[in-house]
């Protein structure tokens, strides 16, 4: 599913987002571009000074959408967090606020989006020079996954693919090499998940890893170094070893190539829109597309 084939998707079943401390010029913009698109009805969660005066200064529609006045930044994710929970809005959208201060609202036990499952970020990406769009996992929440965690990692983008009507994904765990090396704790985990998969423990989805980033894209690259993978050169997901490395392909992705580009955190009771807070709102308003439509 090409990002506007999601467009198209989202617009089906406009819905209402609950955006957590709102006060954020591209944050807006966004919003009403996703509203004249279609694609939901946003509820502003912050500063209400802060947020008109945005409005005002570019000059956008006064008094177009619901406006939940809260200048406290923690409670301001605390009450657009409720807004989900209570079903006055059906996602969720991070603001100008650090992500661990949403993180903790969301992971709430009394009045927050716990599902049971682990949170994980997914950025989905459509480039250019690579044949379809891929998702790129977790570049945004778990800071150091274990082999636990990332087993629920792949798991949350395999539900995300299927949403976007893509069966028995092909997932690539990547890594610097292609073997295993005990001095590379990643590599170690990557062997264990593919062999989980294959042994029927991680369901719907084809798994090899260790893989190198050349050989998970390019299957010239892969019979060049004589590796054999059925994901080698068409992987859907790939899984990067912590948030740091996943940060860093994410940007570069981002900025040194011309990509689209969509980020949203699954595993909770709704879909979170969360993207850097330096993304322009074009990304962000992708962003909205995207978890309106899996919703």
């Amino acid at each position: 599913m090409k990002f506007d084939d999601i467009v198209v998707k989202a617009k089906k079943n406009k819905k209402i987002l609950s955006v957590a401390c709102a006060d954020d010029q591209t944050v807006i913009k966004a919003c009403y571009d996703a509203y004249d698109e279609g694609l939901c009805t946003p509820i502003f969660v912050g500063d209400r000074e802060r947020i008109n005066l945005i409005i005002d200064e570019n000059n956008l529609k006064k008094d177009m959408f619901e406006i939940v006045d809260e200048k406290d930044r923690i409670v301001a994710c605390e009450k657009a967090v409720k807004l989900v929970k209570e079903e006055k809005a059906h996602f969720l959208m991070k603001g100008f606020v650090d992500t661990s201060i949403l993180g903790k609202a969301i992971l709430n036990k009394e009045w927050g989006l716990r599902s049971g499952n682990s949170l994980s970020h997914v950025s989905l990406f459509e480039i250019k020079n690579y044949h379809k769009p891929f998702i790129l996992t977790d570049s945004g929440f778990i800071i150091k996954p274990d082999i636990n965690m990332k087993v629920d990692i792949i798991n949350n983008a395999v539900k995300v693919m299927e949403k976007l009507g893509v069966n028995n994904p092909k997932v690539s765990i990547l890594a610097a090499i292609e073997k295993v090396n005990p001095d590379m704790p990643e590599t170690v985990d990557a062997a264990i998940i593919t062999s989980m998969n294959r042994r029927g423990q991680i369901k719907n989805c084809i798994i090899d890893g260790p893989l190198s980033f050349d050989i998970t894209i390019s299957k010239e690259s892969a019979e060049h170094k004589n590796v054999e993978s059925a994901v080698a050169g068409d992987a859907d997901i790939m899984v990067v070893p912590d948030i740091a490395s996943g940060n860093i392909m994410a940007k570069t992705l981002i900025y040194w190539t011309d990509c689209k580009f969509a980020g949203i955190i699954v595993g909770a009771k709704a879909p979170v829109v969360l993207i850097s807070r330096s993304d322009n709102e074009k990304n962000k308003m992708m962003s909205i597309a995207f978890a309106a439509a899996i919703g």
